[in-house]
């Protein structure tokens, strides 16, 4: 009657040893998805970040040769930089630009804009330029530090990721 209960014991311990093995079996390939999906997720963010960040390239390179107006560049580089997915706070870090696209992006835009009145237009583009104007020494200050803050973080998505 032992002999039937110690093989019985050996049964349910080996069962368990058997199930527990499965279970740790289980656990590591779940890590191992749970990681090949974060890597995953993080190149898709990177993908992102380096397609935005050559566009803010594209649009400081023109601010800088002054091929595109300060409040229209500062209002499509606050967006931008707003959509990049693993920086924040660049609002901080770049004050000027974001100061002066908090100034105008109550003024009308587009089709918006065309259906205004001429004299309606006219008082937002002075409302705009003296704005600009306000901003210029600041914005010219911050844009080659926005330069080399987006060429260094795509150097770095380009070998990071």
């Amino acid at each position: 009657m032992m002999i039937l209960l110690v093989g019985v014991a050996c049964a349910i311990v080996l069962g368990l040893s058997i199930y527990a093995g499965r279970l740790l079996w289980l656990l590591k390939k779940q890590k191992e998805q749970q990681a090949a999906r974060k890597v995953a997720h993080e190149k898709a963010l990177a993908s992102h970040d380096r397609k935005v960040l050559q566009s803010v390239l594209i649009i400081v390179k023109a601010m800088q040769e002054e091929q595109c107006d300060y409040s229209e560049g500062c209002w499509r580089l606050s967006v931008l930089l707003d959509s990049l997915k693993l920086s924040n706070q660049l609002d901080n870090e770049f004050p000027a630009i974001f100061n002066l696209y908090n100034q105008i992006k109550h003024l009308s835009i587009l089709d918006e804009r065309k259906q205004m009145a001429k004299r309606d237009r006219m008082k937002q583009d002075v409302e705009r330029m003296k704005i600009e104007a306000a901003c210029v020494d600041d914005i010219g200050k911050t844009l080659p530090l926005l330069h080399q803050y987006t060429t260094e973080r795509l150097a770095y998505l380009a070998n990071d990721v």
